[in-house]
């Protein structure tokens, strides 16, 4: 009799956990009032730095590289992106350089890059050991761009990874790597740009049926996005992605919020949702569309290329850089960020309740060049002393406050200016409050929104250094004597305890 009460029991309380945990998990359908329920996981707003890896054939060029399949074709002019309309008579720098480089592109097309594509050199474990250093979180390789080439093992496509160039699984190494270092791994898709990409000439091999699996078939600048196109090639590379490398976050670049989208993005969204359901895994979709167009704030979370917010933003978001001012791949004209700019703007972001996820440009044979590695390194270091302010934190009641004013839009970080002293952002964590310096002081530091009316203090410390600070609060704010021998790289860190 007792065995049947315990074994009743057993089974109600498993029951039990199985209706929570499908209450937890919704199963998502292909409208917007179900897609409505997803969240945001937590591990993704306490995850505040990333690595994000433009690999490819592109590599090969080495100079105009990151749009090099198609710039190399553009022969007698340049054409808008979105309207097919030409915008230059000129023939793109890259045609005039393939031709010197590799030879006329009728006889060596982009195709023809790809056996160079070798990744000799590369080496999984050491990549992700480098981002482990780096102090990020997650990182998402590039798992195919807009030359339509797989980075992964793909069924789908012949122009894959595995069948050609590194002929080996590049994309499952680097992020099973990641994976063994306790790190979150995902994935980008940039081929729903493909159908527009490249500039088809009957004379060229771009127009040729054997290579349509690589340039599309044969169309006119400007035409739409076939359906048939849509159908057998971007949705099943796509399911293919997530159903064999179930990535954690799935980021997608930009077309995919054009019309010619629109039949998939409801059944982008509740496939991949539930994909993660299934392996009991919140997990994220993050697209471009800052004016919502495809995807409805609450359905998804927000990327921003290259821009940052003006303003503190209550539902969590992304911005996506590179080191490289001029590229996202690797180039010999590669013009490097350096650490302290990267590490202010990571705490801007921050602080405005988003995460930066940034790029590196590795070389054709697998090398990440010495100067992306130490800047990573730089971040990581800087992270090991400052990261309570970062990793696993929350925003304030205001982002910050300084002179400097933030460019927002797509595209627009060229336009800010450098932060001062004055700059200063505040997060918050484990009932700390953090003030961050933006650019590290020479002269005493005044934090106007302190007030003793906003709160009270009954602790200030600067991470990182030994001594005791002297400071004082009043109606005006904070103000902090400039301390002697500091000896700190970059932003400075301000803990500041609440009185209770």
């Amino acid at each position: 009799m007792k065995k049947t009460i315990l074994i009743s029991a057993l089974a109600s309380l498993c029951t039990v956990g199985c209706v929570q945990k499908e209450a937890e998990q919704p199963k998502y359908e292909e409208t917007w009032e179900s897609l409505h329920q997803y969240e945001i996981p937590q591990w993704m707003k306490d995850s505040k730095f990333g690595i994000f890896i433009h690999w490819g054939p592109n590599s090969v060029a080495e100079l105009h590289t990151d749009w090099y399949p198609r710039w190399m074709y553009l022969d007698k002019g340049n054409f808008d992106n979105h309207t097919g309309e030409k915008t230059s008579d000129k023939p793109h720098p890259a045609y005039e350089y393939h031709k010197k480089k590799f030879g006329d592109q009728k006889d060596f097309g982009y195709k023809d890059l790809i056996p160079k594509f070798t990744m000799e050199n590369f080496d999984a474990k050491e990549w992700a050991e480098l981002f482990k250093k780096s102090g990020a979180k997650y990182v998402i390789p590039v798992a195919e761009h807009h030359d339509g080439f797989a980075l992964y093992e793909s069924s789908v496509t012949p122009y894959h990874a595995v069948d050609m160039g590194p002929k080996r699984d590049v994309f499952k190494e680097l992020i099973d790597a990641v994976k063994d270092e306790g790190l979150i791994a995902g994935a980008s898709s940039h081929l729903a740009f493909n159908w527009f990409f490249y500039n088809i000439q009957d004379y060229y091999d771009n127009s040729d049926p054997r290579y349509e699996a690589l340039y599309g078939p044969k169309r006119k600048m400007g035409d739409p996005v076939s359906p048939e196109w849509l159908a057998n090639t971007w949705w099943p590379r796509t399911k293919e992605i997530i159903d064999k490398y179930e990535p954690d976050i799935l980021w997608f670049d930009f077309f995919l919020d054009r019309e010619n989208f629109v039949p998939y993005h409801k059944k982008l969204a509740a496939y991949y949702y539930n994909s993660g359901v299934a392996r009991d895994k919140t997990v994220v979709l993050q697209t471009k569309n800052l004016k919502f167009d495809s995807y409805p704030e609450g359905t998804h979370m927000l990327d921003l290329e290259r821009s940052k917010m003006d303003h503190l933003r209550k539902e969590y978001w992304q911005t996506d850089t590179s080191i490289g001012k001029n590229s996202w791949y690797y180039a010999t004209n590669w013009k490097p960020k350096g650490a302290g700019e990267l590490i202010a703007d990571l705490c801007d972001i921050v602080s405005k309740n988003g995460c930066l996820l940034l790029n590196i440009g590795p070389r054709w044979d697998g090398i990440i060049p010495e100067d992306q590695k130490a800047t990573l390194l730089e971040m990581g270091e800087w992270l090991d002393l400052n990261g309570e302010a970062i990793h696993g934190s929350s925003y304030w009641q205001t982002y910050g406050e300084g002179p400097t004013e933030t460019v927002t839009g797509h595209i627009s970080e060229h336009k800010n200016s450098k932060f001062t002293q004055e700059d200063i952002r505040f997060t918050t964590n484990n009932g700390n409050l953090y003030a961050i310096v933006l650019d590290p002081p020479s002269t005493d530091i005044t934090i106007e929104s302190l007030t003793k009316d906003t709160i009270g203090i009954e602790s200030i410390e600067l991470l990182g250094w030994d001594g005791e600070l002297e400071y004082s609060q009043s109606s005006d704010g904070v103000k902090i004597s400039m301390p002697q021998g500091v000896n700190l790289k970059y932003s400075w860190v301000f803990k500041i305890k609440p009185s209770k």
